[in-house]
């Protein structure tokens, strides 16, 4: 397989509905001061899915984050890309291939290239990794997925990294079907739900910049609850205010809020690109948590994306499975109530550049678990 690769502007990216590979994304972190990369590749249909013409070419593209670790050491980071999935056969050897063509791109203080996939687990299918009752019991060892994955690759460098960075779980909402039809599919609890938010007299409302220290608020008060990491306002802010307009790949970004008698209840960014909507960010009050308002938010949103075109709604984030044990189970139970379709994803897999900086770097990174970007 031979991968031909171009740097391209990231103006230019191709539209997508993944978000995190738009010229609207290399815009929010070039304000958020983290350098991006982009290029264009092409290789063989034959190459990447098994079957097709001598001469049919697939081309692609692909946002890189350039991460730096200190002053001679840094990290390219491809969130949720490549986009385009090869067949499982190929999957390996098609990164092997896209690595050593960046190879010659990318800085020479990088030590290695990060993979954030957004493809199906190659698991997803295999009924080993379920129970009789069908839900999933996870993946096999980090040395068996290393197996599989390297199986068709030259020299077998791709490492399953010590962390998912992105949601490597999710699910998504078919937004082709009618109203009708997405109701009865969730579970009756959550029907309930949306209809008492609204007899309680539970409003959504688009709301701007001027209000985003009502956001704020709300999600110190998720944050102080659920005891994770605080961002500043200024990120939000930034993702809220991002403009790609005049590129290929532009993004509209929505602040949604539930309130009652202009009290906030909970708050979302929702985030639309190509034919997918995403529900990004997520906050809600400790207080009046009885009125339901994230259930009308996110019905609310899902409606507002299909009036905006949409055909997908992306939950952005759950447990891999129902253990009320796993971090994300509160995630799960909430987002699974909606119905949907669970999608299992490879996640993060590293193609080291330099062998010995980056056994260091895994060393230490397996120690803090604190690497995100």
């Amino acid at each position: 397989m031979i991968v031909d690769l171009e740097p391209k502007d990231n103006s230019r990216l191709y539209k997508t509905g993944i978000i995190q590979q738009t010229a609207y994304w290399s815009t929010v972190k070039k304000m958020q001061g983290i350098d991006t990369v982009s290029y264009n590749f092409k290789s063989k249909a034959k190459d990447l899915y098994g079957h097709g013409q001598e001469d049919t070419f697939i081309v692609g593209d692909v946002l890189i984050m350039l991460q730096h670790l200190d002053d001679e050491h840094c990290i390219a980071y491809v969130p949720y890309g490549p986009e385009i999935e090869p067949c499982e056969e190929q999957q390996g050897y098609f990164l092997e291939q896209l690595s050593e063509a960046l190879r010659y791109y990318l800085p020479k203080s990088c030590i290695m290239i990060r993979y954030d996939l957004s493809w199906q687990s190659q698991w997803a299918n295999e009924d080993d990794c379920y129970d009789l009752h069908g839900n999933w019991i996870g993946l096999p060892s980090k040395r068996v997925q290393e197996m599989r994955l390297n199986f068709s690759t030259e020299n077998g460098n791709l490492h399953k990294a010590n962390t998912d960075i992105l949601p490597s779980n999710t699910l998504f909402m078919n937004l082709r079907e009618s109203e009708d039809v997405l109701l009865g599919n969730m579970k009756p609890k959550t029907r309930y739900n949306i209809n008492l938010a609204r007899r309680k007299g539970v409003v959504i409302q688009s709301l701007g910049l001027e209000s985003l220290e009502v956001w704020y608020d709300l999600y110190r008060q998720t944050a102080k609850r659920n005891n994770f990491f605080l961002h500043d306002i200024n990120y939000f802010r930034i993702v809220l205010s991002a403009k790609a307009n005049n590129t290929a790949s532009p993004a509209d970004v929505y602040l949604l809020v539930a309130s009652v008698e202009e009290k906030p209840l909970a708050a979302m960014f929702l985030v639309i690109s190509a034919n997918r909507a995403t529900y990004l960010y997520g906050a809600s009050s400790s207080e009046n948590r009885n009125l339901m308002g994230t259930y009308a938010l996110q019905w609310r949103a899902m409606q507002f994306a299909k009036e905006k075109g949409c055909t997908e709604y992306d939950f952005f984030g759950i447990s891999p499975d129902a253990d009320p044990s796993h971090p994300m189970y509160g995630l799960y139970r909430f987002k699974t109530g909606f119905g949907g379709r669970i999608s299992h994803q490879t996640g993060c897999w590293d193609y080291p550049l330099d062998k010995s900086k980056y056994a260091y770097y895994s060393a230490m990174e397996f120690q803090n678990q604190s690497y995100h970007i």
